[in-house]
């Protein structure tokens, strides 16, 4: 339903709902194409049905992308650019505009698909993380290079993404953030360095005042083809790096 213009659930509507599982009780392979503006709350869709498609609102040549997905013709290499809930429960009341609990930045749950989510019909390993130092001085910039392979059959697109978290930050900050992402192709079986630079205004928070502050303290540095959950199979790779010396304005 709706309260004021606005939805009071991000679940399917209750028809779509019901199709859906008509559809499937045929008992014929069946591949849900989502057409839709933001995220929905698809858990019974996650749970029974083997294949969905993202599809966001195509344009008119939508019908041919999706048909190339879905008869192999294209290899999918979309990631999500926002995080889907398992339901409403999982959010804060619609008029709380604190950041805590929105977005992957503040969110501490366990979401249906993380934001950064989203597969491929090859896979993807990395290997060796390396920074450019263990410890940098606070206002240095820093590098950190990954290599990627394509494990799998077939060519494809991979999205190396590297999220930042400031672990003794003496002001609220995100639990993680995006500071980096690559997308490139790899054939069956090739490796490939790929090499981001950190900023000094990438490891800054910002104060009361509103200035951007590095400050020392210890950082998490984290790279893989989707965002750090805490869960061991995810594939990203991790490591500490420590900021030295006195605070600086970037």
């Amino acid at each position: 339903g709706f309260a004021g213009g606005d939805r009071t659930d991000i679940k399917l509507p209750r028809p779509q709902e019901e199709l859906l599982r008509d559809v499937l009780a045929w008992g014929k392979p069946v591949v849900l194409v989502l057409m839709n503006g933001s995220a929905l709350g698809i858990a019974w869709a996650q749970e029974h049905i083997p294949a969905i498609v993202e599809a966001w609102y195509p344009g008119e040549e939508g019908g041919t992308a999706i048909a190339d997905v879905l008869f192999g013709d294209y290899n999918p290499g979309g990631r999500l650019p926002v995080t889907f809930y398992q339901s409403v429960d999982d959010l804060p009341p619609f008029d709380d505009y604190r950041m805590e609990g929105h977005t992957y930045r503040y969110f501490r749950g366990k979401p249906l698909y993380p934001f950064g989510y989203g597969l491929s019909y090859t896979t993807f390993a990395y290997h060796n993380l390396q920074v450019g130092a263990p410890s940098i001085a606070a206002g240095e910039q820093l590098t950190v290079s990954v290599e990627v392979e394509n494990t799998g059959q077939r060519a494809g697109d991979e999205v190396v993404q590297l999220y930042l978290s400031d672990l003794k930050a003496s002001a609220p900050v995100p639990i993680r953030q995006l500071q980096g992402f690559r997308r490139i192709h790899l054939a069956p079986g090739e490796r490939q360095a790929v090499r981001f630079t950190l900023s000094p205004r990438q490891f800054a928070l910002v104060d009361a005042q509103g200035r951007y502050l590095v400050e020392p303290g210890e950082f998490t540095i984290s790279v893989g083809g989707r965002q750090p959950m805490g869960l061991a199979d995810t594939g990203v790779l991790q490591t500490n790096i420590q900021v030295t010396g006195e605070t600086v304005e970037v």
